[in-house]
Formats: structure tokens, C-alpha cells, sequence
């Protein structure tokens, strides 16, 4: 099987850094697993890696499509598993890293199958949203199935509409039937999961948007709608976007918003660490905060025992 160093955690907790350290001692490339970050001009919200640390060390699925386009975790296995390949190649072990837990979960257990789903039900939720909003059925997917709910962005219309359809369809989640199609067996996988308590996750999530807003998050949001984007994209309609909508629409002050995109930063975070502590992930690691010296005795013993077998 093939081995890979993967970082998890949730938004704000650390990952990037952890994962340049690691790339960078190793001698390796990262892949991101972050179902934003695939988004051309989307730097400063979505906490890209900067041009200078891109150019130290080479990283994978990072501003590969525009953000009016819609990435779905099918797409990213194929991609990712592109990238793998190419630096298995050359004589590397690939670190993957990244809190969109789903998109990791397709790579390394597969992608979900089941039946068509019948019409009816499809038109049923349709007017459901048209009739109550998304975030209805959002609220409704959370009661139903609460795994896939954490790990699914409130506006992501696609992804909640499929989850739901797949319950009405079986009466059951997602994440149970997907779990019963087995793992791929194709990945070695050395499971880092970078877990901060609440009360620090939370501070670093304001910090961070704090941050960015002083890093020029607004010119780059203004130079997104300028292009011709709009809050309506799959990109623009995204937390730590979406919520500066009524402040270029002269609706809401700037501070309002940047409160607005913290609460719904934590929230999701919130969520995220949820849905890692329910989900069968066999970590390595999950600390509070992680002893490098520690991780990197551990990796080297894991490659030792399953590189270039």
C-alpha cells in the first residue's frame, strides 16, 4: 500500500504550519485537502500558504479553478490521486493536509455509491427550499444526519441536498452506508489530527480574522466582485465570505461582519471537531497542540516499516 502523512483538524487549529514543518524535515510536497483553497484569487480568506512558502515547498490543489465553479469530493479523488502518484515518483511520501474531513475520507475509503434516486424525493426537497430556504433544510439534515451535517458548509446546496436525498431514499445516513462499502486498502496512512482545546480554537479563530481582515481581506473580496464574482458562487458563498455581502451592499457596518464571520467560523469549527470525534479515523495523533520531536520519531519509524517495501 501506498504510505501518507496526513494533518487534519479543524479551521484555525493549526494544520498549515504543522504541515510545513513536517514537509520541509521529510523533504516532501503537501496536498491540500481544504475545499476552498482549490480557488483562484481566494488568498487571504481561505489562509492559503504564502507565494514564498508555495515556492520552498511545492503544494498540490491549491487555486486549480475559478470561483464560480463547484468542487465536489469526487473530483478531488481524482485529482489528489493524480498528485500522489507524481510524488511517489519521485521518491517522496506525500503529506496530506487539510480540515475537509470528507474529502479525506472519500480518498482513503472510497467514494460513496448508491441507487438513483427516485424523482419524488428530489422534487420534494426542491420545493422544500424554494418554499423554506437552505437553511432549513440544513437544520434538517443536522437532526437526521448529524456526521455529515458537521462536515458540510451551511451553504453548500449540493452536498446537504445529496445527504438528504440519500436518507429519504434508505433511511439511513450517509456516512453509515458509506462505511459499510469498506476501505479502499490502497493507503498506509500515518493520521495526525491537530486538536486545540475549544476555549484556544476560538481565540486563534478571532485572531485570525482579525488578521485577515488587516491583511486586506476586503480589497481582495472587492476585486473578486470587480471580476464579475458575486456572494452567489460556490466560492464568494463560503464562511469568512459570504458574511461581508451586506457590507459592500452599504446594508451592515464592516465590524458587524467581521463578528458575523468569526461567530460562523467558530460554529463550523465547532462542527468540524465533532464530526472528528465520531468518525472511525485512525489517528496517530490527537493532541491538544503536537510534539514535533515526537511526531517526527513516530513518522520516521512509520516510513521505515512502509516505504519503498
Amino acid at each position: 500500500m501506498i504510505p501518507l502523512i496526513i494533518i487534519q483538524g479543524a479551521t484555525g487549529s493549526g494544520k498549515s504550519q504543522i504541515s510545513l514543518e513536517l514537509s520541509n524535515y521529510f523533504d516532501t510536497e503537501i496536498v491540500s485537502a481544504d475545499s476552498r483553497q482549490v480557488y483562484r484569487y481566494m488568498d487571504i480568506g481561505t489562509a492559503k500558504v504564502s507565494k514564498e512558502e508555495q515556492k520552498v515547498i511545492k503544494h498540490h490543489l491549491i487555486d486549480i479553478i475559478d470561483p464560480s465553479e463547484r468542487y465536489s469530493a469526487g473530483t478531488f479523488v481524482k485529482d489528489v490521486e493524480r498528485a500522489i502518484e507524481s510524488i511517489i515518483q519521485r521518491g517522496k511520501v506525500p503529506i496530506i493536509c487539510g480540515g475537509t474531513g470528507m474529502y479525506i475520507k472519500a480518498l482513503t475509503e472510497g467514494i460513496f455509491e448508491h441507487e438513483p434516486i427516485p424523482n419524488e424525493i428530489k422534487a420534494e426537497l426542491q420545493e422544500l427550499l424554494n418554499e423554506k430556504g437552505l437553511e432549513y433544510l440544513y437544520n434538517l439534515l443536522y437532526q437526521v444526519d448529524e456526521e455529515s451535517a458537521a462536515n458540510i458548509y451551511p451553504q453548500d446546496k449540493q452536498r446537504i441536498l445529496r445527504a438528504l436525498e440519500v436518507y429519504k431514499a434508505t433511511g439511513r445516513s450517509i456516512r453509515e452506508l458509506w462505511s459499510e462499502q469498506g476501505a479502499k486498502e490502497k493507503y498506509q496512512v500515518f493520521n495526525i489530527w491537530i486538536n486545540p482545546s475549544r476555549e484556544e480554537l476560538y481565540r486563534r479563530i478571532n485572531k485570525r480574522m482579525d488578521r485577515m481582515v488587516e491583511m486586506g481581506l476586503i480589497d481582495e473580496i472587492n476585486g473578486l466582485l470587480e471580476m464579475g464574482y458575486n456572494f452567489r458562487d460556490y466560492g464568494l458563498n463560503s464562511v469568512g465570505y459570504k458574511e461581508y455581502a451586506p457590507y459592500f451592499a452599504g446594508i451592515s457596518p464592516l465590524y458587524d461582519c467581521i463578528e458575523l464571520a468569526k461567530q460562523h467560523s467558530r460554529n463550523y469549527a465547532k462542527r468540524q471537531v465533532t464530526w472528528y470525534k465520531k468518525v472511525n479515523f485512525n489517528f496517530a495523533f490527537f493532541e491538544n497542540s503536537i510534539n514535533l520531536s515526537i511526531a517526527k520519531e513516530n513518522i520516521e519509524c512509520f516510513l521505515q516499516q512502509n516505504f519503498n517495501k
